[in-house]
């Protein structure tokens, strides 16, 4: 099997099994008139590409700011403004 991991769509088309072959090896890039457009990969590598490392809760939690106290000022219970529309 060829080691090329670019291919012309129109080798991508006729070959779209090698392609899909190749891809589970390494990503595989498609290029229309010579632009680089197009990238096929393996479900494995596409899946961890696409999942969240970890939640929101575990990112904020290991942030370096976690402990930090903020000191913002208590809002007062005022009433709510009038707004002219």
């Amino acid at each position: 099997m060829k080691k090329n991991t670019t291919w012309q769509l129109q080798d991508a088309k006729a070959m779209l099994s090698k392609v899909i072959k190749a891809s589970s090896l390494k990503p595989q890039t498609i290029t229309v008139r010579g632009k680089e457009t197009s990238v096929i990969l393996s479900i494995e590598k596409y899946k961890k590409l696409v999942s969240p490392k970890k939640s929101l809760y575990e990112f904020i939690q290991d942030s370096p700011l976690c402990d930090v106290n903020l000191d913002l000022p208590k809002r007062l219970p005022d009433k709510p403004r009038v707004i002219d529309l």
